[in-house]
């Protein structure tokens, strides 16, 4: 029997293609092992965010190499899409699949097995218009289901080198994401997360279905499902229509991720982010109305080019305004082949990790002040895991409300809906007390 190892750099997206991809050859009669370990094929999953990622991924190509010098050395994901060339000069490396064509992977090996050169088979992603469909019906490690329903981005903004990795928006068909959102259920999870690359986007590329109405039936045609969680939303995907399927469901957790990148209307624009801070305060306004309970998280980049005291400050204050419940803090970083690490006036090092401390500060306060609104209340939590190896019976997991929750109970408990009161606020952990299972699952207690 074959064995395969996989190690991922990068986002959920590119973990769960990894599943997608281990589905693949699983059905061929692999066996998975650990990527430490000696393996016949080592498929890397790549990542090109940042030029950190890229160095990152060529690191892993080598130490995968070093390994098992014999082995089939696959590389894929977005590095091998953008920089297929810089990947097959190094020695060693025998295939190189993009961010499509996955499927044609085991049969490369098989080519290579035969003739022994290297393949690139990397083609032009801006002419993709197609989803690529992969089955993902269960996750290796058993924690929170995610499930892909659409690919690409057509934003361009000009810190962003993804849409050149994953082309331009194409969404996957309802029928397909309902069909594998079956399959979660029945594979026993509670919780599934939407993602994709621009996953709100999802249906902007079709004539007569969109986001909100995927929303509805993953809600009403879903037997068992509990949670649905949207790994993110632009505020400009925030439609009316969103608002009132968010408003009327039972399933979709109050917690929305709604990137905002700056706070200040000049950075905005030289980003190309396509609204104001107006705009954006003005959707959120009206979805906090319709959901008063709602945790909204965010991503932040400190120090684009030309940012200036007054510009973060607006950022500093904006933030607060809006009272989000935890923030993603990033430093700018020059991302070669984007307008933006062309542009003049680059911040100083010094003074972006000034501050990106001073909003991480900002954030933990936020953070805190959000969670201690819940001390002592009854929260839903999902366990994922054990705090480690020396507190076995602590569990940690998320509320639907995204607060990060540990507490002591037993390992059955993983993966199910539980009851918890919080009775110590903190950050990043609040500490809970057991209360009961929901679903009534006979569980030793």
């Amino acid at each position: 029997m074959h064995t395969v190892a996989f190690h991922t750099l990068g986002c959920k997206v590119n973990h769960y293609e990894t599943e997608g991809i281990w589905q693949k050859f699983k059905n061929e009669g692999y066996e998975r092992v650990d990527f430490d370990h000696h393996a016949d094929v080592y498929v890397i999953n790549t990542c090109t965010v940042t030029n950190t990622g890229d160095k990152k991924s060529r690191q892993v190509i080598r130490r995968a190499i070093r390994s098992n010098p014999e082995a089939v050395v696959c590389v894929t994901g977005c590095y091998a899409q953008t920089s297929p060339g810089e990947i097959m000069e190094i020695p060693g490396v025998d295939i190189v699949v993009g961010t499509q064509d996955r499927g044609k992977m085991i049969q490369y090996i098989e080519e290579h097995q035969e003739h022994r050169q290297p393949i690139n088979g990397v083609s032009n992603i801006m002419k993709n218009r197609v989803f690529e469909e992969m089955d993902v019906p269960q996750f290796s490690d058993r924690t929170r289901a995610s499930l892909k329903i659409q690919e690409g981005c057509n934003n361009f903004c000009t810190f962003c080198i993804i849409p050149w990795s994953r082309g331009l928006l194409r969404s996957r068909e309802p029928e397909n994401v309902l069909k594998q959102a079956r399959q979660l259920v029945d594979a026993g999870y509670k919780e599934i997360v939407l993602t994709g690359i621009h996953t709100a986007g999802y249906g902007e590329d079709m004539k007569d279905y969109n986001f909100a109405q995927l929303l509805r039936d993953l809600e009403s045609k879903v037997d068992g499902l509990k949670r649905i969680r949207i790994s993110s939303i632009e505020a400009s995907q925030i439609t009316d229509e969103v608002i009132k399927e968010l408003d009327a469901s039972e399933k979709v957790v109050p917690h929305l991720h709604i990137p905002l990148q700056s706070g200040s209307d000049t950075v905005l624009e030289r980003m190309r982010r396509k609204y104001t801070t107006d705009f954006y305060k003005k959707r959120v306004a009206k979805i906090q109305k319709a959901l008063p309970h709602l945790a909204i998280t965010s991503d932040v980049i400190v120090g684009f080019p030309g940012e200036t005291e007054e510009e973060f400050q607006e950022t500093m204050d904006f933030v607060k305004e809006i009272g989000y419940s935890e923030l993603h803090v990033f430093p700018f970083s020059r991302r070669t082949g984007t307008p933006a690490a062309r542009m003049d006036n680059q911040v100083d090092d010094e003074v972006k990790n000034r501050r990106v401390q001073a909003l991480i500060e900002q954030s933990n306060e936020q953070a805190l002040a959000y969670a201690k609104a819940y001390e002592n209340e009854v929260v839903e939590v999902i366990p994922e895991e054990t705090m480690d190896a020396n507190q076995p019976n602590m569990l940690v997991g998320y509320s639907d409300n995204y607060l990060k929750v540990k507490f002591e109970g037993t390992k059955d408990m993983i993966g199910e809906i539980v009851r918890v009161k919080i009775t110590k606020a903190g950050y990043p952990y609040n500490e809970a007390q057991f209360v009961r299972i929901m679903d009534g699952a006979a569980l030793s207690i």
